[in-house]
């Protein structure tokens, strides 16, 4: 069998509840396990996931996971249906945690008990406290030792990958031979290699490889279909590199598998948020809220509905994010974005460096905001930082040619920074229209109107559009502009760019002003709109 299930009760009953929810995602989603033909062994998987996020407070998941065993046990033979159910009824009794008692050890009591009598549970803990005061040597001795008692303590990998360890020095910590302690082996045979696959993707991931990450990712998807942790770990990834619609992709596939997932749909949210698709924004918030109204997920998630409508009540509800956990990186770089449309941009930087400490991506590295205040030396600086820690990274070059394009001395570097990334990565559109919109500043129209029509050929995305609609409109070409506004707006009804662009030309071919003050009445329409939309939220 790929995961032991002896493991997962190891784990609940040592209090690891997020280990042992992640690795019985991996259980109910192993192809090896016919749920035709074995259903008894579908439910009790099913139900030692319930178990694990029962546990883990995760109450509206572990009730949609019962009921699906609750499914599969109505389809048992009848012949079957006793011994099911003791294995169920064993499977419940077996992974009730057995002790508590940690809660009443403090961290100093801890540190005072030698690490070889130390059990799994105070193992982790400890690393945690270390982790999160920042004394990382503590942190990897605790999680290596974690390790070394079970080899499936999912985040121990994580966190060590994180941490900067190797795979091959993660691997080598997992119990080779059976011994006299009764720790979990790990079987080197075919049936585990997904383990090893799996620590190979994290930390691909966390050494910002993250081409290497998501190819190791969809090799594990392959084994384990519809894996709502491996579906959500390639999310994340495709967010960061800017993949924006296979992330989106895969924010929906984890939501139809388990609607009352919570965790990272905060950044599915700011995703939504960027298609200017409300109506899904607006369904996702409403859910998340009904799920569980305390997660740091939800505020963030509040934040980014709100922030068009008041941006200062959303930056209370990113903050609120980080109040509740403050290793929480998607409620630094809402407040970190929010901060820069509020031109703080000091207090910016210093909400994307918490993001950075806690994790460095691409989207923490505070280039946008030192440019916003004239700082380009650090922008260069952090730019440069982002592209010595990503060297094939597309999107670390185009922030350097970003940098560069700020200011004309530097725009020929820009360009060369652009093509280098166009080059690097060909279907990077984020290079392609900042390329473009470095030929307009230039007076180079016509090469930006081949560039994007070039891009058009393959991808038939709006933004390319919308840059284009622009480009025409500047240079008084009104009928080409109108069509490509419109062509925007049919594959995305809801860009907010094209809704814009398009009441300006509408102006422009009526021979308005489009910069002329809107009339009052107009102001008092939107307001009513704002507080009706304020009312359904509520």
């Amino acid at each position: 069998m790929d995961v032991p299930k002896e493991q997962i009760t190891a784990l609940l009953d040592n209090a690891l509840f997020n280990s042992a929810q992640l690795l019985g995602s991996f259980l109910v989603s192993s192809s090896t396990v016919n749920a035709e033909t074995s259903p008894h062994l579908k439910a009790e998987n099913l139900v030692l996931l319930g178990d694990a996020l029962f546990r883990e407070r995760e109450y509206r998941r572990a009730i949609h996971t019962y009921k699906q065993a609750l499914q599969y046990y109505k389809i048992i033979p009848k012949q079957n249906s006793t011994s099911s159910r003791s294995a169920l009824s064993a499977s419940n009794r077996s992974s009730s945690p057995n002790s508590f008692n940690i809660c009443a050890i403090n961290e100093n009591e801890m540190e005072g008990i030698p690490s070889k009598a130390r059990n799994l549970q105070m193992s982790l803990l400890m690393a945690k406290l270390y982790r999160n005061t920042k004394h990382t040597r503590g942190a990897v001795t605790c999680y290596r030792e974690c390790l070394r008692q079970c080899p499936y303590v999912i985040e121990a990998i994580i966190a060590l990958a994180e941490l900067g360890a190797s795979a091959k020095d993660i691997i080598s910590l997992f119990p080779q031979t059976p011994n006299r302690g009764g720790r979990a082996q790990l079987d080197h045979g075919d049936s585990s290699r997904w383990l090893q696959r799996y620590v190979e993707a994290q930390c691909c991931i966390a050494s910002n490889d993250y081409k290497g990450g998501l190819e190791l990712l969809a090799e594990l998807l392959q084994r384990f279909p519809n894996n709502t942790h491996i579906l959500l770990e390639m999310a994340k990834v495709e967010a960061i590199i800017g993949k924006n619609d296979e992330a989106i992709m895969n924010f929906e596939k984890v939501r139809s598998v388990d609607p009352y997932v919570v965790t990272c749909m905060d950044e599915y949210a700011m995703l939504l948020k960027m298609k200017s698709d409300y109506s899904k924004l607006n369904k996702l918030v409403h859910d998340l809220l009904s799920i569980d109204p305390t997660r740091p997920e939800v505020f963030v998630a509040l934040s980014v509905l709100w922030e068009r409508k008041d941006e200062r009540g959303a930056l209370s509800y990113a903050e609120k994010s980080i109040k509740i956990d403050e290793r929480h990186i998607p409620g630094y770089l809402m407040k970190g974005n929010l901060l820069l449309a509020l031109k703080r941009p000091e207090s910016a930087v210093m909400a994307f460096r918490g993001a950075q400490e806690l994790r460095a991506d691409l989207r923490s590295y505070q280039v946008h905001s030192y440019l916003a205040f004239s700082k380009v030396k650090e922008a260069l600086y952090a730019a440069r930082e982002a592209m010595k820690a990503m060297p094939q990274s597309a999107k670390a070059l185009k922030l350097v040619g970003d940098v560069h394009a700020s200011n004309s001395g530097g725009r020929e570097k820009a360009k060369k920074f652009y093509e280098s990334a166009l080059r690097l990565e060909p279907g990077y559109l984020g290079a392609a229209l900042a390329l473009a919109e470095l030929h307009v500043i230039e007076g180079r129209n016509g090469d930006a109107v081949s560039l994007l029509e070039r891009y058009l050929k393959d991808w038939a995305d709006d933004s390319l559009h919308v840059k284009l609609a622009q480009v025409f409109a500047a240079t008084n070409m009104l009928q080409d502009s109108l069509s490509h506004y419109q062509s925007a707006l049919r594959i995305n009804p809801q860009n907010e760019a094209a809704k814009k662009g398009l009441e300006r030309l509408e102006k422009q071919m009526k021979g308005v002003d489009p910069d002329a003050p809107e009339d009052e009445e107009e102001n008092e329409v939107d307001d009513a709109d704002a507080e009706q939309e304020e009312a359904e939220l509520l």
